[in-house]
């Protein structure tokens, strides 16, 4: 019992002696581990009595107990020692100015997209969306353009390999829909990024968007698409909006057309904006070509269908009045940051 409590006495001098914390631990190391001096006394109990093993076991323990809680006090003292030392060395300078995030507003490319996507879901369409990587099947086969055509030159994009490619245009989506309708009528737009072999500079961009639309059931004639692209520009640019159609050619439309908006800057009378033509050229469209019914399942004297697409930068540089294209890919908070208020008509 008294080598008990002269360990003790001994292990309690030198916790006093002890300054920092890593002192502290080698203490509680030296006689509370394993092998420490006061658990190697637990080897004598072999050679004692029953009796006598309760009273030395409980002295031991007793011994233990009352080191483990010396040490915790110390290590607290030391603990909020260090703390307050370095509180007071770390001083804050008050007079600096605070870190502050800026944020931006959503960028005008979105604004439109979200706009187009609204103006044709409130006239009963869907939203169809794909992949921007694709086949050469869907973008141009399935579309009426067979290897070799002299139309894809218009359209040339980026390949992968022979058959793999990034999709020049949104209609790709529109040939695995109507793949998967199985001859049923289809309404839908196919909003999406694009890419083609282009120069970039302030009108034109290797990468691009599009919303694309088609509608294909039985009656379906041009005035349909008369009717649904006027009302689209009525409510995208003003409400005395007027369209026009010139002839053109797309090899998935027979007859295709040309869009023209009257320009909703100076009402048809002629400015910059219109190119003092009073129209301004916003998308292309037609009837579905027949040979694009028949490839996706369609009886072309049954159906018929029309086609559309709208460029989104296009639309927003007209809407917006933004000078160059490449201002949408820039993320410059600058730039997007004029674009917090919505344009009335």
């Amino acid at each position: 019992m008294e080598e008990i409590q002269k360990i003790l006495e001994n292990s309690l001098i030198e916790l006093e002696k002890a300054s920092s914390i890593s002192d502290v631990v080698a203490v509680k190391n030296l006689y509370l581990s394993k092998k420490g001096k006061l658990s190697v006394l637990m080897n004598k109990m072999r050679d004692l009595s029953i009796e006598e093993r309760k009273t030395f076991g409980k002295e031991i323990n007793d011994a233990k107990i009352t080191l483990e809680s010396r040490i915790n006090e110390k290590l607290d003292k030391l603990n909020k020692e260090k703390l307050l030392e370095e509180l007071n060395n770390e001083t804050i300078d008050i007079t600096l100015p605070g870190n502050s995030l800026n944020s931006g507003e959503k960028n005008p490319f979105y604004k439109i997209i979200d706009e187009i996507e609204e103006i044709f879901i409130g006239m009963g369409y869907t939203v169809e969306k794909g992949s921007e990587v694709d086949k050469d099947h869907y973008v141009f086969e399935l579309l009426n353009i067979p290897k070799d055509h002299p139309a894809r030159d218009m359209q040339d994009t980026l390949y992968i390999d022979n058959e793999t490619l990034l999709r020049s245009h949104t209609s790709a989506v529109q040939a695995h829909v109507m793949e998967k309708a199985n001859g049923k009528p289809i309404k839908i737009i196919c909003p999406g990024k694009t890419y083609r072999r282009d120069d970039d500079d302030m009108t034109h961009s290797h990468q691009f968007a599009q919303v694309e639309g088609l509608v294909i059931d039985k009656n379906i004639n041009m005035g349909n698409l008369k009717a649904t692209l006027e009302l689209f520009a009525r409510k995208m640019f003003s409400k005395n909006s007027e369209i026009r159609f010139r002839s053109s050619y797309f090899p998935f439309t027979e007859p295709s057309v040309e869009v023209d908006v009257s320009c909703f800057n100076c009402h048809g009378k002629g400015c910059n904006v219109c190119k003092n033509s009073g129209w301004i050229e916003i998308l292309g469209a037609g009837m579905v070509h027949p040979n694009v019914l028949k490839m996706s399942g369609y009886n072309p004297d049954i159906y018929s269908g029309f086609a559309f697409g709208i460029g989104i930068e296009r639309v927003a540089m007209l809407r917006y009045g933004i000078d160059d294209i490449r201002r949408f890919y820039q993320n410059d908070i600058r730039f997007i940051k004029e674009f917090n208020k919505k344009v009335e008509d």
